[in-house]
């Protein structure tokens, strides 16, 4: 493992770069990485190779990655296919680590053979090989944005890797919109060599990355998957989607990257042997990583809903049994200490309703009650827009609930929902900010707490 870790800190932290393929065009591949990595901020050596230009970018152009006067960790290669082979030689002579091959035209178009031979070259040289046929690689913690994709990444701790380029860099966009920090993307393409196994073995080791996300459409190598994942997820979240679940999209998989899709019912079964936590949707992936990226284990699956509508109450209790989140049934005790938030024709049961007259004041100490009882494992908050309590009143009360609870040595899973307009999903978007997983719906919420608890009986916090 150590080995695959410290030929793959030379691809997410390298001390210097080559684009090879760089070009003096905007709207141009080779254009669009080198302009990423410059404007993101990456602090080592960039190196731009083009043997028709001087300059780009106000960066002085070399003829050829052997002209580069220094070592060079990773370069980036975008030209096309057929000239990859000879490029990669030079690779090899000039004693590059890694490369990252932007390039199409391989075995996703049955150009099985040129794939082979460039693999070939890169064993001979010991170089590592992302891709080809992707969209580049970032890495947050180093500025390293070498890629065509959106520019500016919200630094985070979430990993995502992504077998589709087109869907990477779409996902990035939203990303960015939905405020969700990344640790890394990862462009894998046809994975002739660096695959999804490597990158756990990478991301188990960095401290920079607290989850793992992956939309796969096959797998090279399943055996070496499991094997990995079943280790990496008793310390990490690994959460993948894997698309070709139906007969026509594992066909279109194929033909997409050149993969094996295989049968899903396979994948599905390998996923639960190995502690993989299966999405069915990219809103589920993230929603799932968000709360796992920011919040404590779950050590006891006794949950206690706090809300002001009674019907979102009744909804959130429905998906509750739906995803495995079992509803507390609260004590004389604790019922009392509820009933404290709420007038009187409010239910301090669970779901503990404090009525569509709950202000500020109600959330903070139904909130913070729930946080220091014994019976509670994990909280679920939601809210319905009234004129009685601004959206963002409520959002601060969760956050002082939450920061004083933990001040006293107090700390539990909780996830919001903010039913609403526009200034509910401001809030939300302050909660999120402040790490606490805010969702549009109760749903989604509850859904996201019950893989949680998944996962956490998995990696052993809950019996």
């Amino acid at each position: 493992m150590a080995n695959v870790v410290e030929q793959l800190k030379h691809l997410f932290m390298p001390k210097s770069v080559a684009v090879i393929g760089a070009s003096r065009h905007p709207g141009k591949i080779g254009h669009e990485i080198l302009r990423n990595l410059i404007e993101y901020g990456f602090e080592g050596k960039i190196y731009p190779i083009n043997p028709t230009a001087e300059e780009i970018l106000g960066l002085k152009v070399y003829p050829s990655i052997l002209d580069v006067p220094d070592e060079v960790d990773l370069a980036v290669i975008s030209i096309p296919a057929h000239k990859v082979p000879h490029v990669l030689e030079e690779c090899g002579v000039k004693g590059v680590k890694t490369t990252a091959i932007i390039s199409s035209g391989f075995g996703e178009i049955g150009n099985v053979e040129l794939e082979r031979e460039v693999l070939d070259i890169a064993r001979k040289y010991g170089i590592r090989i992302l891709g080809p046929n992707i969209i580049g690689v970032v890495y947050t913690p180093s500025k390293l944005n070498a890629s065509f994709g959106p520019r500016d990444v919200v630094k985070g701790n979430i990993a995502f890797l992504s077998q589709s380029g087109a869907l990477g860099i779409a996902l990035m966009g939203w990303t960015i919109t939905e405020e969700i920090g990344l640790s890394a993307v990862v462009s894998l393409g046809n994975k002739i060599d660096i695959d999804d196994a490597d990158l756990l073995e990478f991301f188990y080791e960095d401290e920079n990355t607290r989850v793992i996300t992956i939309y796969m459409e096959g797998l090279r190598d399943g055996r070496k998957f499991m094997k990995v994942a079943a280790k990496v997820t008793k310390k990490k979240p690994v959460i993948v989607l894997k698309s070709g679940r139906s007969e026509r999209g594992a066909k279109a998989a194929a033909s997409h990257t050149g993969s094996l899709a295989g049968a899903d019912r396979i994948f599905d079964a390998a996923f639960k042997q190995s502690g993989v936590l299966r999405a069915i949707t990219f809103e589920d992936m993230f929603d799932w990583a968000r709360a796992l990226a920011t919040q404590p284990p779950v050590r006891m699956n006794e949950a206690v809903i706090i809300t002001n509508g009674g019907g979102a109450g009744v909804m959130a209790t429905d998906a509750a049994e739906e995803y495995g989140v079992n509803l507390l049934e609260p004590s004389p005790k604790l019922i009392e200490t509820f009933r404290k938030y709420m007038p009187e024709f409010g239910s301090p049961k669970n779901p503990v309703d404090l009525t569509g007259q709950a202000d500020a004041k109600s959330y903070y100490g139904a909130v913070k009650a729930a946080f220091e009882s014994e019976e509670v494992g994990a909280i679920i908050v939601l809210y319905c827009r009234t004129a009685v309590l601004d959206p963002m009143d409520m959002a601060k009360a969760v956050m002082d609930a939450v920061k004083d609870a933990k001040e006293e040595g107090y700390v539990k899973p909780i996830v919001v929902n903010l039913l609403g307009g526009e200034d509910t999903i401001k809030a939300s978007k302050e909660l999120n900010r402040k790490g606490i997983p805010s969702y549009p719906i109760p749903e989604r919420a509850v859904k996201t707490l019950g893989a949680m608890i998944k996962w956490s009986k998995w990696a052993g916090y809950l019996k």
